[in-house]
């Protein structure tokens, strides 16, 4: 299991990622400040490292350049408010391996870390996903439901795929708002029943069944 390490110091914000990592299978260890992070990535071992910028005491770029001294080589990906050329060339140049700016959606945070842990460890990754007669080719981000090629839009695409990884789990509202819209989510919103009903529609109504009072599930 990789071990994720995220520097954050927005409670909401770390929280959102950390349930979206473990979700996935991550194991994850939250720094809520430069110091903490330093101690943390010295104390143990990590295969990534998603650091803020913006950090109490020591900040993102003091951080990245005292690991990098310390011949730290755990692949780092910035993830920060600040969108200037400058700050992302700093970054980049100063050891980062991958910098994304705020707000972000959590499927590309996440396609981000797979493909950092995949260049690292160079392990292949399935990118075919299947359940009974239904399947989603990640590469084309085309599915199938049993000899139908089934068009999906990017949203719709994105909850399939949580779905798909998640087999008979039941997923709640909450966890799916937070995976698929991500951290600035309207609790109170109606879109995942929105989007399961199109899904249904495409793959047929027993594609996804609901668990009442509790969410969806991929039987």
């Amino acid at each position: 299991m990789n071990r994720i390490l995220i520097v954050e110091d927005e409670h909401r914000i770390a929280t959102f990622i950390e349930k979206g990592l473990r979700a996935n299978g991550f194991s994850t260890f939250v720094a809520a400040d430069g110091d903490q992070a330093l101690a943390s990535a010295f104390g143990r071992d990590f295969d990534l490292i998603l650091l803020d910028i913006g950090l109490p005491g020591r900040d993102g770029f003091t951080v990245l350049r005292a690991l990098r001294e310390a011949q730290v080589s755990t692949p780092v990906i910035v993830l920060t408010a600040r969108d200037s050329v400058q700050d992302t060339v700093a970054g980049l140049e100063g050891g980062a391996d991958d910098w994304m700016t705020k707000p972000f959606r959590f499927e590309e945070l996440l396609a981000r870390v797979r493909l950092r842990l995949r260049g690292a460890s160079r392990a292949p990754e399935a990118t075919l996903l299947r359940s009974g007669d239904l399947t989603l080719d990640l590469r084309t981000r085309r599915a199938r439901a049993g000899d139908r090629t089934v068009d999906l839009t990017a949203r719709e695409f994105v909850l399939l795929e949580l779905f798909l990884r998640h087999p008979g789990q039941v997923l709640s509202r909450e966890q799916i708002l937070s995976h698929v819209w991500g951290y600035d989510f309207d609790p109170g919103s109606n879109i995942v029943d929105v989007y399961v009903r199109a899904l249904r529609r495409k793959l047929g109504d027993g594609c996804v069944e609901t668990v009442r009072g509790m969410g969806y599930r991929l039987p």
